[in-house]
């Protein structure tokens, strides 16, 4: 199943956490918590505003972003879990 967002929002895949410290102490499944990063799968065609003109996204397909911990709405595609974000709610993106 494809999903393409609607106006100024993302579709953002969450890159898996680590199971490792950088000291090499093993992380348990259930200590984990869940990444703040993520790729950027799909995005929106862009945000309207007040005079009808639509402010294009500056998010490309496959950026790799930061963003807050509790923003968006989780969604299954596929059997994977994605994020749907407005493009406020992302805070950066990693170089």
């Amino acid at each position: 199943m494809k999903l393409r967002p609607l106006q100024d929002r993302i579709l953002v895949k969450r890159l898996e956490a680590e199971s490792k410290t950088a000291s090499g102490i093993i992380i348990p499944d259930n200590a984990k918590e869940k990444p703040m990063e993520g790729e950027v799968v799909a995005v929106g065609n862009g945000k309207v505003l007040n005079n009808g003109e639509v402010a294009k996204p500056d998010l490309n397909v496959g950026d790799k972003v930061l963003f807050s911990k509790y923003a968006g709405s989780e969604v299954k595609l596929e059997g994977s879990d994605h994020l749907i974000l407005r493009e406020d709610d992302i805070l950066g993106v990693l170089v």
